[in-house]
């Protein structure tokens, strides 16, 4: 098993199968564009080979999210900044409808930052 499945497979279902949705429509929204790696022990997603966003979990919220790059140029509600610099965070709450469309509108508002 390659390392980025193996982060997925340690996390628990149901959350394990809707993390997996999630990174499916992250990367067939752009599929000559956005790709993945893993990093720090992160899946990281990356536009043009640059640093687009990544899933990881809150230990403060207990929740999974995804941080998104350039998140300090974004300007939605859900976004939580929290001290962090250059990213803003999309906690997903396992027990709502996932916010497929919402995380696909800041990634390309994102994608319009990186040059």
């Amino acid at each position: 098993m390659i390392p980025i499945q193996e982060y997925f497979y340690r996390i628990e279902e149901p959350d394990r199968s809707t993390l997996l949705f999630l990174r499916k429509k992250i990367l067939e929204s752009d599929t000559e564009n956005i790709t993945e790696t893993l990093s720090f022990g992160l899946p990281f997603f990356k536009y043009k080979k640059k640093m687009l966003c990544y899933l990881y979990f809150s230990k403060k919220y207990k929740q999974h999210y995804v941080s998104f790059y350039h998140g300090d140029r974004l300007d939605h509600p859900s976004l939580l900044q929290e001290g962090r610099k250059k990213f803003k965070i999309l906690l997903i709450d396992m027990n709502e409808d996932l916010p497929v469309e919402l995380i696909l509108e800041l990634i390309d508002d994102v994608k319009k930052f990186i040059k």
